[in-house]
């Protein structure tokens, strides 16, 4: 092989890993990046210790929607939540029984137990721009009804797709 050869070989690969290396920059900071599940607050849906890849851009282009487990973005620590309300809703829960806007609703990601623990609350406002967010074991929960109060839009940083560690535990996370 001639040595013209050789460098433009090297060349293309160094081109290739250049491109490989930007191309990852770009998707962790702008698309998706991982979060460690601390606590037991998001049980059963997300466990202590869990990894997650969550997705930065699907806020970019659409609102978060009740149901989503978002990541909050806090000065000291970002918080793995449930929303529960979305913003200008009321909600109030009342006899174990969750209602938004007079609607009861159903919560199929959280157990008997945790709907037996949930105290009556409410009727609360919810502000525009603003979410109500929850852990799924509720009990134990620091949210938006114990220390973290409403949720302003601009610190939801992602949802929440793909448990990614540990490996046997690989699921979506909707």
């Amino acid at each position: 092989m001639s040595e013209t050869k050789k460098d433009n070989e090297w060349i293309e690969w160094g081109k290739a890993i250049v491109i490989a290396l930007l191309l990852a920059f770009f998707l962790r900071s702008f698309v998706f990046a991982t979060s460690i599940v601390e606590g037991e607050s998001m049980d059963p849906a997300l466990e202590d210790g869990e990894r997650v890849i969550f997705n930065k851009f699907i806020y970019i282009i659409s609102e978060p929607d009740r149901g989503d487990i978002v990541i909050i973005k806090r000065p000291h620590k970002n918080y793995v939540k449930r929303i529960i309300a979305l913003p200008e809703e009321t909600i109030e829960m009342k006899d174990h029984v969750l209602y938004i806007n007079g609607i009861e609703q159903k919560q199929p990601f959280i157990t008997e137990s945790a709907k037996l623990l949930t105290g009556n609350f409410g009727p609360i406002q919810v502000p525009s721009q603003s979410y109500y967010v929850m852990g799924d074991n509720r009990a134990i929960s620091k949210d938006s009804r114990n220390g973290l109060g409403f949720i302003d839009r601009n610190e939801i940083i992602g949802r929440s797709e793909f448990i990614i560690y540990p490996f046997k535990e690989w699921e979506l996370t909707r």
